[in-house]
């Protein structure tokens, strides 16, 4: 699987430009990731020498991405893209402005791992019967 893998409120906590403390379990967590064969991609509004620095961050802790801000290595742009666009093609996202937030990452490793969604491991982890998808939204044409 693909995942994009955003840096500021994700990886670390949200001192842009600065980089914040690791959210705990973040580096562990995507080495795991990368350990499994997932290719990961970090996607950061990051640029220059602090998307540099978020970079080195992470590589000092273990943490070397497929891609950074694009969806291969070889990748440079518009002079070697005629249809450069900055959307990512990946199967998964993992960033902090998620509707609902961002789950702890022994969460997301689980979804990922098993396959489940968060609704799944929330119910498992309430008993089954204290946690409960919320009802769908019905469309104009369902009433």
């Amino acid at each position: 699987m693909t995942i994009a893998v955003d840096f500021d409120g994700t990886i670390v906590e949200h001192m842009y430009p600065e980089i914040g403390k690791e959210i705990p379990f973040a580096t562990q967590t995507l080495k795991m990731l990368i350990a499994d064969r997932h290719k990961l991609i970090l996607w950061s509004v990051r640029e220059g020498k602090l998307l540099d620095d978020a970079v080195n961050w992470c590589k000092e802790r273990g943490v070397e991405f497929y891609a950074v801000n694009r969806d291969y290595p070889e990748e440079r742009g518009i002079e070697n893209n005629n249809h450069f666009s900055r959307k990512l093609k990946v199967d998964m996202f993992i960033d902090d402005r998620n509707i609902g937030g961002l789950p702890d990452w022994g969460t997301i490793y689980r979804m990922i791992k098993e396959n489940k969604t968060y609704y799944d491991i929330m119910a498992e982890r309430f008993g089954g019967a204290s946690y409960e998808e919320p009802p769908k939204k019905k469309r104009w044409w369902q009433r």
